[in-house]
């Protein structure tokens, strides 16, 4: 059974930064991505940034050229390093791995695409 475990989120300042990690255990098969989807009490659930089997990424425009996904593929590990926090960046941050493995076209940062998640990391950015 696939289990994603989230760590290293934490609190703080506007401007720091933070590196959150998502270790994955019992996954055998190549999904079409993996990512970083974000939420907020009351709202719903968003991408951050995801990566392809290739290697490709893709990030939400609020996020552009601050966040930086990557993987350890020998440590089924992903990484999200958050720089130039801001406090709108304020959530609970969960890693997801995408339920398609064969056709992977349409919206990289689309939930529904996402069928395995973990428990979730708090991330707090205060002004």
């Amino acid at each position: 059974q696939v289990q994603l475990v989230e760590s290293g989120g934490g609190s703080v300042q506007a401007g720091g930064s933070l590196r959150v990690s998502c270790r994955i255990s019992g996954y055998s098969y190549s999904s079409c991505s993996m990512g970083w989807f974000r939420q907020v009490l009351g709202r719903e659930r968003e991408g951050v940034a995801v990566i392809e089997r290739d290697g490709s990424t893709h990030y939400a425009d609020s996020v552009k050229g601050r966040f930086t996904i990557s993987r350890d593929n020998a440590q089924n590990t992903l990484y999200l390093q958050m720089d130039s926090l801001k406090p709108t960046d304020t959530a609970m941050y969960y890693c997801a791995i995408d339920s398609r493995d064969i056709y992977c076209g349409g919206d990289y940062l689309w939930v529904p695409h996402f069928g395995y998640w973990g428990q979730g990391t708090q991330v707090t950015v205060s002004s």
